[in-house]
């Protein structure tokens, strides 16, 4: 674990592998979770470039957040620890939340993002309100919520191993700090911004995600010039750790693609 200084007088809490002269890859984790989601990336695409995963403020290792922080809060976080960091473009890749993220700090500073990689995701979420208000008030209790949640999270039958982790990261979670995420994440309304997303794009999606459904990546892919839509077989809302050799390599297939142009 490291931390890191951003404008704000705050510092984000971030893991990282790799280096070299390869555009770096920068991972956001969703609400219920945080950088530790992103363990398989880090050891696969560590391998051949240098990759960031951040905790949100409020989250994992990074300082509390402030209430009334906002997901445009959090991008600008984001994009000063990755300039504290010497990252003045990247791949960005955001799950769920980590999406929702992705989309406004592409919003904030296009020249940023290499591409973007969007995870089980949305420009808004249909149900956006009444998930919303669940979370908060299921909130009280982060450990009930995440052993209520996984299995919604998870395609069945889920990895035991992974089934525990998901309980576990989502129960340490301070329940302030996931209020303020799912805020940013449930009432999130970005259509125009995602109309306006003009590099390189791919919307993954696992086909039996219930959380954030594929219609949603459609939608979403529909919105973003030239983006494509790739669907993950038999994964749910966390296909980064359900399928992570699947995942990794749309991803890589990906990035190496347009690393080609």
């Amino acid at each position: 674990m490291s931390r890191t200084a951003t404008q704000f007088g705050t510092s984000l809490g971030y893991d990282e592998a790799g280096g070299g002269d390869a555009i770096p890859l920068v991972f956001l984790h969703g609400v219920g979770s945080d950088k530790s989601v992103w363990r398989p990336q880090l050891d696969h695409f560590g391998k051949s470039r240098r990759t960031i995963a951040f905790d949100y403020p409020g989250y994992g290792d990074s300082d509390p957040a402030p209430a009334g922080t906002t997901r445009d809060d959090y991008a600008a976080a984001i994009l000063s620890a990755m300039r504290a960091l010497g990252i003045d473009r990247a791949h960005v890749c955001g799950l769920s939340l980590g999406g929702v993220i992705a989309i406004a700090l592409h919003h904030a500073a296009p020249a940023a993002c290499a591409s973007l990689i969007l995870a089980d995701t949305f420009a808004a979420h249909p149900d956006g309100q009444a998930i919303y208000e669940r979370s908060c008030a299921a909130s009280r209790d982060m450990p009930a919520l995440a052993r209520g949640r996984v299995d919604a999270l998870l395609a069945a039958p889920a990895d035991a191993a992974v089934r525990a982790e998901v309980v576990d990261t989502m129960a340490r979670i301070d329940p302030a700090a996931f209020r303020i995420g799912a805020e940013a994440v449930w009432l999130a309304e970005q259509r125009d911004r995602a109309t306006a997303i003009g590099v390189p794009t791919l919307v993954l999606c696992g086909d039996r995600d219930t959380v954030t459904p594929p219609d949603l990546s459609y939608e979403l892919g529909s919105l973003i010039s030239g983006s494509t839509v790739a669907m993950i077989e038999g994964a749910g809302h966390l296909g980064n750790l359900e399928k992570p050799d699947v995942f990794n390599r749309i991803i890589e297939d990906f990035i190496a693609a347009h690393e080609k142009e």
